[in-house]
């Protein structure tokens, strides 16, 4: 499954920075609003030590993880709901993504313009927000606009969606985010999925800092707090995007020294993808063959021949059963011989639900 997030934020609070240590690329970094025009695209491997752990126990070479697509988008400004900037650009941009990585600006540095001449980052986050619900509602209003006059031919389905967006664009208004809309039912929860809001899409806040600051944290990042823990529940990480710049450049044991010498176990930047995985309310189940073992990214709740379905479309159709094997169990023992003859492999239907760490084979036919 294809897994997108969308950087976001204010001119020059370091988004390019972010995703050129996430990606190791290397997008223009400049001090002037709008650096970054078209949205960057980049895929990063989700960090899972399970995997050397069977690549240890069964000498396999070819280790594939997981992955989630990082876009780097243009800086948004106060208007842009209204087109100011690159406003409806950057909003169809955001569009596009399953999650949306906010960076809030939580350093000062003179040589680095503000677009706002100060360092104030929830008023930062403030303008974004508000830029998102404007556009959210100027969406929902449409729909409001075209089901009223749908429901003045009595159909019980239209007079119910035009109830559900006049009561959605009554929430809308209020300044609360699509994704705190308590929906009903199935239909509502389809109904909300056509809009596509962009405050409807889980959020997580990165807090870009000094190196100075890594360990003591600063102003910025209470006020941050404060704010946030008001009006959301929320995820709030700290980054310093220079110097995870820096990390991203080195590996083995250098990176490993370089964390040490900076007093971390390590790179902020797997916290955050680890972060977005999450969000998203992912797990990870694992198929393994001769010569290769695999981590695949599903919902949390799917359903075996669902997550069949992400391997081959075939996998889910043909579905007979799934043979699986806890995580744990798999190492403890040794691996799936060992399973087997202590009884460790179960054999499950078509209703079992898949569970974080699985190693499963499935059975199947066309």
């Amino acid at each position: 499954m294809g897994i997108r997030c969308g950087i976001i934020g204010l001119p020059n609070v370091g988004k390019s920075t972010i995703f050129n240590a996430l990606t190791r690329s290397e997008v223009e970094v400049a001090n002037y609003p709008f650096c970054t025009i078209n949205p960057n695209i980049g895929s990063v491997a989700v960090p899972d030590k399970r995997l050397s752990v069977f690549a240890d126990m069964t000498h396999i070479e070819k280790v594939i993880p997981s992955f989630v697509e990082f876009v780097d988008i243009a800086g948004l400004v106060a208007g842009a709901s209204k087109g100011e900037g690159l406003g409806n650009q950057f909003l169809g941009n955001i569009r596009e993504t399953d999650a949306i990585v906010h960076v809030v600006r939580c350093f000062e540095n003179n040589d680095i313009a503000h677009v706002s001449e100060n360092i104030d980052p929830v008023n930062d986050i403030e303008i974004i927000n508000t830029e998102l619900l404007l556009a959210d509602i100027q969406t929902v209003d449409k729909h409001y606009v075209r089901a009223e006059k749908q429901s003045k031919a009595a159909q019980q389905g239209d007079l119910e969606k035009r109830d559900f967006l006049k009561k959605l664009l009554e929430h809308l208004n209020k300044f609360l985010p699509a994704r705190n809309f308590i929906l009903d039912d199935e239909k509502t929860d389809f109904w909300m999925k056509e809009l596509h809001l962009l405050s409807a899409k889980p959020t997580l806040y990165v807090a870009n800092i000094n190196e100075e600051n890594v360990h003591s944290g600063n102003d910025f990042i209470v006020q941050v707090q404060e704010y946030l823990g008001h009006h959301q529940d929320f995820e709030l990480i700290t980054i310093c995007g220079v110097l995870e710049s820096e990390l991203s450049q080195i590996e083995g044991e250098e990176q490993i020294e370089f964390l040490k010498d900076l007093e971390l176990e390590e790179p902020a930047l797997e916290r955050l993808i680890q972060s977005c995985y999450t969000l998203l309310g992912l797990q990870t189940f694992f198929t393994t063959r001769p010569g290769e073992v695999r981590s695949w990214p599903v919902k949390v709740k799917t359903k075996a021949p669902q997550a069949a379905g992400l391997i081959h479309s075939d996998f889910e159709r043909g579905f007979i059963s799934a043979e699986v094997i806890p995580y744990r169990d798999y190492v403890e023992l040794g691996g799936e011989q060992a399973c087997k003859t202590a009884g460790k492999l179960r054999l499950e239907g078509k209703d079992y639900i898949v569970g974080e760490g699985d190693v499963i084979h499935f059975r199947f036919n066309v």
